[in-house]
């Protein structure tokens, strides 16, 4: 996989418009799982005749695409994360929203455990957490 979704895309074949490239370039500075609406919202301060609906078209795309995955954490938003990765889970924090990604090979064993024992193979998973900080202040 290359590094970047505009490589993806193009890779894929995708018609690139300045504004896909823009809303590409919003996607592959992340560091967090937004949703369209914060990728509007970030798109829009480099060029703000960037539409919600042309947001929601291209994350649509991406996604049909297999280059953006939609996450749902719960809170009735879908947010993406590049699609591909490395596997992950998540633990969701509830007063802040705050997503950490993690992986755990406790878990993951766990999880071939259990298939196993039920009878199964696992072909994939998807495990997210939610809680609330222990001690607000630290993190």
């Amino acid at each position: 996989m290359t590094d970047t979704i505009l490589d993806r895309c193009k890779e894929n074949g995708m018609r690139m418009t300045g504004q896909r490239k823009i809303i590409a370039q919003v996607l592959d500075q992340a560091k967090d799982h937004p949703a369209a609406e914060e990728l509007f919202k970030r798109a829009a301060q480099i060029d703000p005749h960037i539409s919600l609906a042309t947001v929601y078209r291209t994350v649509k795309t991406l996604e049909d695409c297999g280059i953006l995955a939609k996450v749902d954490f719960g809170d009735g938003r879908a947010r993406y994360e590049p699609a591909a990765r490395a596997h992950h889970d998540h633990l969701i924090d509830v007063d802040t929203g705050r997503v950490i990604e993690f992986v755990d090979h406790d878990i993951e064993a766990l999880q071939e455990k259990i298939a196993t024992k039920l009878g199964y193979r696992l072909t994939g998973h998807r495990l997210e957490l939610f809680g609330v900080k222990i001690h607000p202040d630290t993190d």
